[in-house]
């Protein structure tokens, strides 16, 4: 397994940053590693929200499901994610700062099956995508942060 952890400060308030983040239908707009995200079940964003993502995985996009299983209005988002050979649980926290939010982000990615045997090389991929994930997710929120 790969812990992944990322801070990012922005200075969208903290009901905003929240809102945006914590729907994951919003993840393609900062995550350059996912190609789509659809929600997949009615309602308010909240525990048992589901959505629907394709992941970039060797030039094609890999389908994985998210499921929010954690939902602390503008503190703490918990999402647990399963795709073909791999499961993640994204855990986001959210801190008001005297200049906007910091938000704390923290992936646990296991590899499965065969793709467990990949694990011991994914390390610095993990980490590339990790950062490249920060920094979409900077730029989004910088970016609404502009507009508000």
């Amino acid at each position: 397994m790969a812990t992944l952890r990322e801070q990012i400060d922005t200075t969208l308030p903290i009901d905003d940053a929240f809102a945006f983040v914590a729907d994951f239908g919003h993840a393609e707009r900062w995550d350059p590693g996912v190609v789509t995200s659809v929600r997949s079940n009615p309602g308010p964003v909240g525990i048992g929200a589901r959505y629907h993502l394709g992941v970039r995985l060797r030039g094609k996009a890999a389908p994985m499901e998210y499921e929010i299983t954690v939902f602390e209005p503008s503190r703490r988002v918990v999402l647990k994610g399963k795709g073909s050979g791999v499961s993640a649980v994204d855990d986001i926290r959210f801190e008001a700062t005297q200049t906007g939010t910091r938000i704390d982000y923290v992936a646990d990615i296991r590899l499965e099956g065969l793709m467990r045997l990949a694990a011991p090389f994914a390390g610095g991929a993990l980490s590339r995508i990790a950062r490249d994930a920060r920094d979409g997710m900077q730029h989004a929120l910088d970016q609404l942060a502009e507009g508000a």
